[in-house]
């Protein structure tokens, strides 16, 4: 278990599976976690997805839960290492949607920033947010993560095109904001 200053990061268990499957089929965290179609989840997904956690070597996802009152709220992870080039792709939900705006995000990203670099000894960590998501790409700057790039229309939702902003950060710029 990892612990910041309101979450902590634990190993998903099995009895997550409910919860999780109705958070991940919540409109608004569909809406900005996948490209795709958002198109429900079932159970055998979530169950299948819980089966191979344990198996990837190259992915580790958490359940984000409360320091307070120990409620499971969410979840985060790294989806993909290029251990070669050592880095890694990352990715955040808040499926408590009283808890949502609220900072648990961006202590729970602080959280898995420093797993990746002191355990996984990465060097960039990235991630792709969609440009109506303001809430996201506020949390992932105040952790100190910095545009690179913009897919422009590459995603198609609610009838329109939208960017797809790419963010990243390097360790020496996460050390230095540590210290």
């Amino acid at each position: 278990m990892y612990a910041g200053k309101i979450v902590r990061l634990r190993a998903y268990r099995k009895d997550d599976i409910p919860r999780v499957l109705e958070y991940i089929n919540d409109s608004d965290v569909k809406k900005n976690l996948v490209t795709g179609a958002p198109f429900p989840l079932r159970l055998e997904d979530e169950e299948k997805f819980y089966e191979n956690i344990s198996a990837s070597k190259d992915a580790y996802s958490f359940a984000i839960e409360t320091i307070a009152d120990s409620r499971h709220i969410g979840g985060c992870g790294i989806g993909f290492v290029d251990w070669k080039n050592r880095f890694g792709d990352v990715g955040i939900y808040i499926g408590a949607e009283h808890y949502r705006g609220k900072g648990y995000g961006t202590d729970a990203m602080r959280i898995l920033m420093q797993f990746v670099f002191t355990e996984m000894n990465l060097n960039k960590i990235r991630l792709s947010v969609f440009d109506f998501n303001q809430r996201g790409i506020k949390s992932y700057s105040k952790c100190g993560f910095k545009q690179e790039s913009i897919r422009r229309q590459e995603m198609f939702r609610e009838g329109k095109y939208h960017d797809v902003i790419m963010m990243g950060i390097l360790r020496s710029e996460w050390e230095k904001l540590n210290n």
